[in-house]
């Protein structure tokens, strides 16, 4: 939702006479940061796959996970209720750090954990 309302601003932004004006001032970096900005929405259709339901990535989300034909990806739940598609490297990762914080959160507070389990 943010970067939504964040491509927003800079595509107003570009679009008003201001441009011209200071698009000598911020140079490379608004181009760069530009570039960042932009969203993928893709809305791709389910297929049976024997008996099973799949979906057929394109070439360019492909290229945008960094991920092949054979690689595994990881689905996770999303904040704001829908699943978010990582390479199954990077969720392992991520997983392995928050255990590593859960762990020492436990570590912690394992007396008033403790407690509070009675």
């Amino acid at each position: 939702m943010e970067e939504h309302r964040l491509a927003a601003t800079i595509r107003r932004f570009l679009e008003s006479g201001l441009r011209q004006a200071r698009w000598r001032k911020i140079g490379l970096a608004c181009y760069n940061f530009c570039g960042y900005v932009a969203l993928m929405v893709l809305e791709l259709k389910l297929r049976k796959v024997g008996n099973s339901v799949g979906v057929v990535l394109p070439k360019e989300a492909l290229a945008r996970l960094n991920v092949g034909e054979g690689d595994t990806v990881t689905l996770t739940d999303a904040p704001e209720g829908g699943l978010h598609v990582t390479p199954a490297t990077k969720g392992c990762e991520q997983f392995a750090k928050q255990m590593n914080a859960a762990e020492g959160v436990i570590r912690r507070y394992r007396n008033t954990l403790r407690e509070l389990a009675r």
